[in-house]
């Protein structure tokens, strides 16, 4: 069944992608989850050119970057009205966009952009309707490397979505740039089904994320079921990061980024990376973790088990090892276990522990681990 699967989504591929250099410039805009950094969970409209050269020189100086994490993505409220030509303007705050995505450039870093298929931004600002060919060349000629296109219009139907998100796509795919495409529609009209075949490289699946505990968890854990229809240059996407905003402790920061690894979703850090803990910075930059989400298998994990507040998650690796993440939902410390062969492992396992970076016992039969309140025990098991 998983290698007809696997047969069925190569030929829709194929089907959605004829042309052998297109496919081979949208999947190289996206092969792995994107990693990188948004402006709008910590700074929303406060954003500004003098903000985003500092999130791309801490980007570097943090060690993020070597981690993995090269976009530098501006968000809402960036943009002015539009010139005698109709060409869109940024507004005061950015008052040469060539001029900064150069400087992000310079840092080995890239550079991404927001707009919405309405007349008007979420946040009120000048939209890309009537305007997708123009707007993307002046993305083109900054250089501007990844488009978050965001549905801001009360309501939709599947049809006007795909028409929309197809306009964008087909204008940057005409200026000969790649671009990263990402889809923001908040799961509406089953976006995962459609979202390739408009030149999706990831696609919302929730509503807008907070740092609240309670709202992370809801969003992460409902991702159950989705994973079939992510795939190297495809991705969905159940929002940014909060790590690092203070609303959650650590244990709960640390169930956000093993859940969103484990996912295979982009990592998009929506904090301010000038202030960072140390906590913050180890968390994000845990090379163990990251590689999970960045596996070049490219498999989405899911829930192989649940009782209750516990749940147990697993995503197949390229080496042939299991990520598994053990979730206490619960407000006290719980013993979890998972069975071997819940992971189609017969006999002993070599077990790592990816947040201590330590490798433990050898299992024989089950793995067990005592897991905090809202916390994780995160493992990487492989066959002996």
């Amino acid at each position: 069944m998983k290698i007809n699967r696997f047969i069925w989504l190569l030929a829709g591929a194929l089907c959605l992608f004829p042309a052998a250099s297109s496919r081979a410039q949208e999947q190289n805009a996206g092969p792995t989850p994107p990693m990188g950094w948004n402006s709008w969970n910590h700074f929303a409209e406060r954003v500004d050119d003098r903000g985003v050269r500092a999130a791309a020189d801490a980007l570097v100086a943090s060690g993020m970057k070597d981690a993995g994490y090269v976009y530098i993505n501006i968000d809402d409220t960036w943009e002015a009205g539009r010139d005698a030509q109709g060409f869109i303007q940024p507004n005061q705050k950015f008052p040469d966009m060539k001029a900064l995505a150069d400087y992000v450039h310079s840092k080995g870093l890239k550079i991404g952009i927001y707009s919405s298929p309405a007349a008007k931004t979420c946040a009120g600002y000048e939209g890309s309707l009537g305007h997708e060919e123009q707007d993307a060349q002046s993305y083109a000629k900054w250089g501007i490397d990844y488009l978050k296109y965001d549905w801001c219009q009360s309501s939709g139907t599947r049809e006007e979505m795909i028409a929309a998100y197809t306009k964008m796509h087909d204008a940057l795919k005409k200026t000969g740039r790649p671009m990263v495409l990402s889809l923001c529609e908040y799961g509406w009209n089953k976006v995962w089904e459609w979202g390739p075949s408009v030149g999706g490289n990831l696609w919302r699946t929730t509503g807008d994320i907070s740092d609240q505990y309670r709202v992370m968890a809801d969003i992460g854990f409902s991702q159950n079921g989705l994973e079939k229809f992510a795939r190297p240059g495809h991705w969905n996407d159940p929002d940014m990061l909060e790590v690092g905003n203070g609303g959650m402790n650590e244990d709960e920061y640390r169930t956000h980024m093993s859940l969103w690894a484990i996912l295979a979703a982009p990592l998009i850090a929506g904090n301010d990376l000038t202030r960072m803990t140390p906590f913050t910075v180890e968390l994000l930059t845990n090379r163990e973790v990251i590689a999970v989400d960045q596996d070049p298998l490219g498999k989405q994990g899911y829930r192989i088990a649940q009782e209750g507040p516990f749940e147990i998650w697993m995503k197949p690796l390229a080496d042939g090892s299991k990520a598994v993440g053990l979730f206490n939902r619960q407000r006290s410390t719980e013993q979890m276990t998972v069975k071997l062969s819940q992971l189609g492992i017969e006999g002993e396992a070599s077990v790592r522990d990816l947040w201590l970076r330590k490798d433990l016992e050898t299992a024989s039969g089950a793995f067990s681990a005592y897991v905090p309140s809202h916390g994780v025990v995160m493992v990487r098991i492989k066959a002996r």
